[in-house]
């Protein structure tokens, strides 16, 4: 018994260094190269077939199966949200680890390769083949441009089952947020507050764009939500500003609300432009408007009763944890919408501050586990029997 506790621990402690030495790794938005060349060579070591990156950045290991079984892929992100210059070293205080992307998706890296390593060390044989992959783009800027590729024109062949790895606890995102994300811009001559006086003011539009859009009736269920979350123009307060631009999200459950929402945010915008042009009949300046596309996320979902979804909640019972279903924006969002079978589990431990510089992991909350899980599910359903 001790010496099973003993290789639990070790394992698990070779699981948190993973951790520490990718989340120290900068991996900025669209500049995860570095991460992932680190990611390939662990890969590497843990004796994964056919290592390589792909065009978009990915990161890809195979572990050959012995049969027909299908094809399961298991990921993590490497990206963050975090700038380039970023101090992303983990300080360590008792059991607590901290550093920005120390779980978001520190830790899904870390449990695709302690799963790899467990295959390794109990020389699992699976009927299916088993594809690890460290992934590039998820988080917001990226719009999922890695999982894009691998299930657009960089597909590594047929996968039968997808699971992505990010953040902490036992929870199933077994639904897709989708999201429309927009850059709007009012543009005009602007000129001075008081010589030019009276012709259609940009940042005055995009008030009157806000307001409408603060006035749209969203659905409570399915969860359907919006957001002016940026605004900018202007260079003086004695000056008519020749842009006035927001940015916003759009976001729901169901694909069918987020494209109602869409369309009401688009009547807002033209609405806006039509009243401020129309607020000053004598000018003969007219705005314009343009409306830039930042990202586009599917909506979607597996039922519960899904064969993926019944077997992670099986998986979790089966280790003593009481994982639960819920709604999230993951790289599982495309082959969700695809009509693959594709859920998000979080890695075990529990964590906060994600995407804030303060953000910390503790492993005490059952964190062994999360390995545990992530191993059974693909082993289940890779067809081990």
């Amino acid at each position: 018994m001790r010496r099973a506790l003993d290789a639990i621990r070790e394992f698990n402690e070779w699981t948190l260094q993973q951790q520490i030495e990718l989340t120290e790794i900068e991996a900025p938005p669209f500049k995860e190269a570095r991460r992932g060349e680190e990611f390939k060579r662990r890969l590497e070591a843990l004796g994964l077939r056919n290592v390589r990156i792909d065009g978009e950045g990915n990161v890809i290991g195979e572990r050959p199966g012995t049969g027909n079984g299908p094809t399961v892929m298991i990921s993590g992100h490497l990206d963050t949200v975090f700038p380039e210059g970023t101090n992303v070293k983990v300080t360590r205080t008792g059991t607590r680890l901290a550093a920005p992307g120390i779980s978001d998706d520190g830790r899904g890296l870390a449990v695709v390769l302690a799963v790899a390593r467990a295959f390794r060390d109990a020389n699992i044989q699976t009927p299916g083949t088993i594809l690890f992959v460290g992934t590039v783009g998820e988080e917001g800027p990226g719009n999922l441009r890695g999982v894009r590729h691998l299930f657009g024109k960089g597909s590594p062949g047929k996968v039968d089952h997808f699971i992505s790895v990010d953040g902490t606890g036992f929870g199933i995102t077994n639904a897709g947020v989708g999201s429309h994300r927009y850059r709007i811009t009012y543009k005009g001559p602007g000129g001075h507050s008081y010589g030019a006086f009276g012709m259609p003011n940009p940042i005055h539009a995009l008030g009157r764009a806000m307001a409408m859009i603060g006035d749209i009736e969203a659905p409570m269920k399915p969860r359907t939500t919006f957001n002016v979350g940026l605004i900018n123009g202007g260079t003086s307060v004695n000056s008519i500003s020749a842009i006035g631009t927001m940015d916003v999200d759009l976001r729901s459950e169901s694909q069918a609300e987020l494209d109602k929402i869409d369309q009401q945010l688009r009547r807002a915008v033209q609405q806006a432009l039509v009243a401020e042009n129309a607020r000053w009949p004598r000018s003969d300046v007219k705005l314009s408007v343009q409306v830039d596309t930042i990202g586009i996320r599917p909506a979607g979902a597996l039922a519960d009763t899904a064969m993926i979804v019944r077997t992670a909640m099986a998986a979790g019972r089966a280790l003593g944890l009481s994982p639960q279903t819920g709604a999230s924006s993951t790289d599982a969002n495309i082959p969700i919408s695809l009509g693959i079978s594709a859920i998000t589990m979080d890695g075990g431990g529990r964590s906060s501050g994600a995407h804030a510089l303060d953000e910390w992991y503790d492993d005490t909350a059952n964190g062994y586990a999360g390995p545990q899980w992530a191993a059974l599910v693909v082993a289940m359903l890779a067809g081990l029997k």
